[in-house]
């Protein structure tokens, strides 16, 4: 818990750094009269402490949670299987240096850097200083009991993980009650803020240039037009930014942060931009190792971080009425039944297999789930959903997953009269469903949803929504222009 907590309070900081920097960022593209994402109506919530702070949670239960387990386990190793040998604490002290050199190799990142200087260490003396005596030789069914929950709930766990675990999560689990409903829009609203902290420049959806010191103005309308197409748009001068070309003589010198990255001809630019703006990418991005160790610590870090808070609180609570002993076996037990509990709806989800023949028939069906699994085999087979006799009726569905997936199936659709349906879904409540309307414009490919998807971003407040609205006008070849 004192590691997820110095966690939270480093995470919050380094989001909210990345909120600044991010809303200058935004400033510069807004005054240089380009389409802002966020909108100008999200952007104020970059300087406020709640995103911050919740947006902080994501680093807290993945980076925080893999780094005081992973230290705990160590004074575990160090305590109970070597007695705590000092000559060994070198090499684990080594071992935590290597880890440290290791993430900042690219740059150094004060920020990450500041969760391995400081989360190990206070975890590492808590664990020392509280950590229970060692059991007998003869409490080897009581270690059992803690034991067998964790082997078998990773055994459940690992045999459904694959690409579709968080959606069928979402679906099943979380749209199909109010409490999870409300997770969902948590987890939503909060998403983007951490992962603009360490995106690369090529996943970024908005990058900013600087062309002042290309010497022909020709030349500088050329390279404007090729940048805008990948989305770097050329700012005022002053303004931050995250790509800046020089010429010298016939060269070209890309620098980031006043690094230089690589250097090429004008030549070599023009004849394949988009690949000489990968490799810029690539060589810039200095969080590729911190984004690989998030991702690995949010598979196990998170789940085993909210087991032992889970575990925590039973035992805390239990040992009101009995004692400790008894409440360790009491809180595994429930650990274990939650677990399997929320693995439920997953196998209920997997259960469902269809045909094309039967994906029809499904679609109205009396239960909710089956038709959320026939609008998914619908729409990964390129199927035309407005055939079924259920259309008009999964239109008004009262589920959100439902509706989510239909707007997706209406993506693949052909027909013109679903257009208009399509349209009308940009106004649903649920911005998941508004998402994924957008994504189903984009997928169409009808460049007469511009002016609608437009209009909607310029006045959502949703920048998720905003987000996916963004990429379907990419999609139908919409470029950023200056508006003056």
């Amino acid at each position: 818990m004192l590691g997820l907590l110095t966690a939270q309070i480093l995470a919050t900081l380094q989001v909210y750094l990345s909120n600044v920097a991010l809303h200058r960022t935004l400033l510069a593209i807004r005054d240089a009269g380009y389409l802002t994402i966020p909108n100008q109506r999200t952007m104020p919530s970059l300087l406020e402490f709640g995103p911050a702070l919740f947006g902080g949670l994501f680093f807290t239960f993945s980076v925080g949670a893999g780094l005081s387990m992973v230290s705990l386990a160590a004074v575990w190793v160090w305590g109970r299987l070597f007695s705590r040998n000092k000559a060994l604490l070198i090499g684990f002290g080594l071992l935590w240096l290597g880890c440290l050199v290791a993430l900042n190799r690219r740059g150094f990142s004060p920020m990450v850097a500041s969760y391995c200087l400081v989360i190990p260490p206070v975890v590492f003396c808590a664990a020392l200083r509280w950590m229970g005596p060692r059991f007998g030789r003869r409490d080897w069914l009581y270690k059992t009991v803690h034991v067998t929950p964790i082997a078998l709930l990773t055994l459940l766990w690992t045999s459904h993980v694959g690409s579709r675990t968080f959606l069928d999560l979402r679906d099943y689990l979380l749209l199909s009650n109010p409490l999870g409903t409300k997770i969902n829009a948590f987890y939503y609203d909060y998403t983007l803020y951490p992962a603009e902290v360490f995106k690369s420049l090529d996943q970024k959806m908005l990058k900013t240039c600087n062309l002042e010191n290309i010497r022909e103005k020709s030349t500088i309308v050329y390279m404007e037009r090729e940048l805008v197409k990948h989305d770097y748009l050329h700012v005022g001068k002053g303004a931050p930014v995250d790509l800046k070309i020089t010429q010298q003589d016939n060269m070209l010198v890309f620098e980031n942060r006043g690094k230089t990255i690589l250097q090429t001809t004008l030549r070599d630019f023009f004849s394949n931009p988009g690949t000489v703006l990968k490799e810029f990418s690539a060589k810039s991005d200095r969080q590729g190792l911190f984004r690989r160790f998030t991702f690995f610590s949010l598979l196990l870090g998170f789940p085993s971080g909210l087991y032992v808070i889970f575990y925590g609180l039973v035992r805390f609570a239990s040992s009101f009425f009995v004692d400790l002993r008894t409440s360790s076996v009491i809180a595994s037990i429930l650990c274990l039944v939650a677990g399997v509990i929320i693995l439920i709806p997953l196998f209920h989800g997997r259960g469902i297999n269809l045909e094309v023949k039967q994906a029809s028939e499904a679609l109205e069906s009396e239960y909710w789930q089956e038709r959320v699994a026939a609008l998914r085999f619908v729409e990964q087979k390129g199927m035309e959903v407005s055939d079924s006799h259920a259309y008009e009726r999964l239109l008004t569905s009262p589920h959100i997953a439902e509706r989510y997936w239909l707007a997706k199936a209406l993506g693949v659709s052909r027909q013109s009269d679903t257009y208009k349906d399509l349209l009308a879904l940009l106004d649903d409540p649920q911005p998941n469903v508004v998402s994924m309307a957008f994504y189903a414009l984009g997928q169409r490919g009808d460049r007469r949803a511009v002016g609608a998807i437009l209009s909607r971003i310029q006045t959502s407040d949703d920048w998720y929504s905003q987000w996916y609205g963004y990429k379907a006008l990419r999609a139908l070849g919409w470029k950023q222009t200056r508006s003056r």
